[in-house]
């Protein structure tokens, strides 16, 4: 398969000269969530003035790429796959760190405090959308296991220097635990900055899918991935 080539445009809105942060959105038929996404984080005034957005989308066909264009983002253009849109998008930012956000994250209002840190990595305390208790103890459960493995998933906000990211080769070109794998080989050269600050996110796929089937699925995901089984398919597995 040829390497995509980014094709890149901007979006309703000027872009800032010289961001301090470049925000990378994969997109890939979020129509659904993506201007509330898109519309919350633009509602941030560091967001407009030290920050640039960029959309990477996947070939989204459900009216995903008409929201980004309302907002005053670049859009890249690439094959579909997490890690490819990510990597791609990576190639076209301006800024000194990169924070790859999913469609339905939502960032605090406080979030730029890593830049002042300066770190090499990081990732975000978790809170997932629904007031029920069971998410608190699945949020709970998530946060205690990132604090002592440093292994975060790509709803945590995953945020990077650049050159440290692109010394970890940017994303392993990997249908699926491409967030996994770049935490493990970040943490051998460096301790991730945690922002105490938390990151929201959707309840959905425990919400679609059942509680119990979503977490049994998952562990047994990260499981098989250890013990060294093809991402190809595992991918199989989580999207039948």
């Amino acid at each position: 398969m040829a390497v995509p080539q980014a094709r890149v445009a901007v979006a309703a809105g000027l872009l800032p000269d010289c961001p301090q942060l470049s925000i990378i959105i994969p997109v890939l038929n979020e129509a659904d969530c993506l201007d509330q996404g898109l519309a919350r984080l633009f509602a941030l005034p560091w967001v407009t003035k030290n920050a640039e957005v960029i959309i990477s989308d996947g070939g989204s066909n459900d009216g995903s790429l008409d929201i980004a264009r309302q907002y005053p983002c670049s859009i890249v253009h690439s094959n579909a796959g997490r890690a490819t849109q990510m990597n791609l998008a990576s190639k076209t930012a301006r800024g000194k760190f990169l924070l790859f956000l999913h469609a339905d994250g939502g960032l605090p209002e406080d979030f730029y405090r890593f830049i002042e840190a300066d770190p090499k990595w990081g990732f975000f305390r978790l809170r997932l959308n629904d007031e029920s208790l069971v998410y608190r103890i699945i949020e709970s459960a998530i946060n205690l296991r990132t604090r002592f493995s440093h292994v975060a998933g790509g709803d945590q906000g995953l945020y990077f220097n650049r050159q440290f990211f692109e010394s970890l080769d940017a994303y392993p070109k990997i249908p699926l635990m491409e967030d996994i794998a770049i935490c493990k080989t970040a943490r051998r050269l460096a301790r991730p900055f945690v922002i105490r600050s938390v990151i929201s996110s959707s309840s959905r796929r425990w919400r679609d899918n059942g509680v119990l089937k979503t977490v049994l699925l998952m562990w047994s995901l990260r499981l098989a991935y250890w013990l060294g089984v093809d991402p190809r398919r595992l991918h199989n597995i989580y999207y039948p």
